[in-house]
């Protein structure tokens, strides 16, 4: 039996106060083995992230079958304010588990990272300087990585082949180009000739490398206003193309940061982690309402993707571009 009328019934929605959103998914089903020290990471990853967001930030945090010593840990984030959303799930795979944080809001920017991710000093406010001057960046990474522009960055090449501004630039910070390698188990530094990167200089003097990684980037909520709700992969599989493919439909560009902003920590604890510290400009106007665009035409899609990515595939078709972007002969032949 009902009695009396629900006062909330038919009230407007509020607009957020929130201009970026941040997803990370965990899943840490004991403390052992591969587990012994994601706790101990995974920690670290929000403290970071505490200390380097501004004050309109929304986290999400989904439990994605983790036992019970985190979720009482994230049960007191919730109750602390720390987060400002907490789903607890079985473990549904990554990817449907980072479709539950999308959905049930508005806001502009969603940052989506994985749970051992130590976030760096300013790494927003360059993602905001990003979308800020180049109205087409759709996804922007925070660590720089070598031939990223291989994928998903077709129709940035098909903009912009002829642009002096899209060119090979240096890698501002070899060293922790480096060790994102050694965080993945490259037994071996990163050879010289991968100290290079295709990049683009905006009109402002910006300048930004083509592609990201997917441990950590942020996105324009606006692609995903058609979402699926279910990938039937736990993690890898086609699990990760549907983040993927939404950013080209709109025509979005694929970008990351010119320096590095973020570190992957791995699943074993180094005393390094913990002597980061943070400081962030608290003067600092971050931006909103940036340009978003509707879906493109299905043969524009069509010659923006799989017509450029079937040439890069091409070793004779890579080569003459990198000549033409005026890389160093002594590198095209290994790059």
């Amino acid at each position: 039996m009902r009695i009396g009328f629900n006062p909330y019934k038919d009230q407007p929605q509020e607009s957020s106060e929130y201009i970026h959103q941040i997803i990370i998914p965990v899943f840490i089903p004991n403390q052992e083995g591969y587990f012994a020290d994601s706790l101990r990471i995974f920690k670290l990853c929000l403290e970071s992230l505490f200390e380097t967001t501004h004050s309109k930030t929304f986290i999400t945090i989904i439990n994605n079958g983790s036992d019970a010593i985190v979720v009482n840990y994230l049960d007191s984030l919730l109750q602390s304010k720390k987060i400002q959303e907490l789903i607890h799930t079985t473990n549904i795979g990554k990817v449907n588990a980072i479709l539950k944080g999308i959905v049930g809001n508005n806001i502009e920017l969603v940052t989506i990272a994985d749970s051992d991710v130590l976030f760096l000093s300013h790494w927003q406010q360059e993602t905001d300087k990003i979308y800020a001057s180049i109205p087409k960046a759709g996804v922007v990474g925070i660590v720089p990585q070598y031939r990223t522009f291989m994928t998903r960055c077709e129709n940035i090449l098909w903009d912009k082949l002829l642009d002096k501004n899209l060119k090979f630039l240096p890698v501002k910070n070899p060293k922790a180009l480096e060790n994102f390698y050694k965080s993945i188990g490259w037994t071996e530094c990163v050879p010289n000739y991968h100290k290079l990167a295709l990049g683009y200089e905006a009109p402002n003097g910006l300048k930004v490398y083509l592609g990201s990684g997917h441990f950590v980037a942020t996105y324009k909520k606006d692609m995903f206003d058609e979402i699926v709700t279910y990938i039937g992969f736990k993690m890898g599989g086609l699990s990760e193309d549907y983040l993927d493919q939404c950013p080209l439909k709109k025509d979005y560009w694929r970008l990351t940061t010119y320096d590095n902003f973020a570190y992957h920590m791995g699943n074993v604890y180094e005393d390094w982690m913990g002597d980061i510290t943070h400081t962030n400009d608290e003067n600092y106007e971050f931006g909103s309402n940036f340009p978003t665009f509707k879906p493109i035409h299905k043969i524009e899609y069509f010659f923006k993707t799989k017509v450029i990515k079937r040439i890069l595939k091409s070793k004779k078709a890579r080569m003459l571009f990198y000549r033409f972007k005026k890389m160093p002969q002594e590198m095209i032949a290994k790059y």
